[in-house]
């Protein structure tokens, strides 16, 4: 169980986030909003319950999406040149 510090900062910090909704999620994948809702019910999209709708926070899909990836994000190009002060 949270300590009410740390429930206090979590729930301050949901509060300030900007929620998707399943069908905004769907549109920038490019897929059907029962694809979404099937990510959420297989546990693979984290998704809050709000009544019969669900929200998506963009880091949660963001992090979805790594983990789906074929293969890691590029390299951006100044570290790929190996200029200083990028690693």
């Amino acid at each position: 169980m949270l300590d009410s510090d740390v429930r206090g900062w979590v729930e301050a910090d949901m509060l300030t986030r900007k929620f998707m909704t399943v069908r905004e999620v769907a549109e920038l994948a490019q897929v059907g909003e029962a694809t979404v809702r099937h990510w959420i019910k297989d546990g693979d999209l984290r998704a809050i319950d709000v009544g019969r709708e669900w929200r998506i926070i963009p880091r949660d899909l963001e992090a979805f999406l790594e983990r789906h990836a074929t293969f890691p994000p590029a390299v951006p190009p100044a570290e790929a040149a190996g200029e200083p002060g990028t690693r």
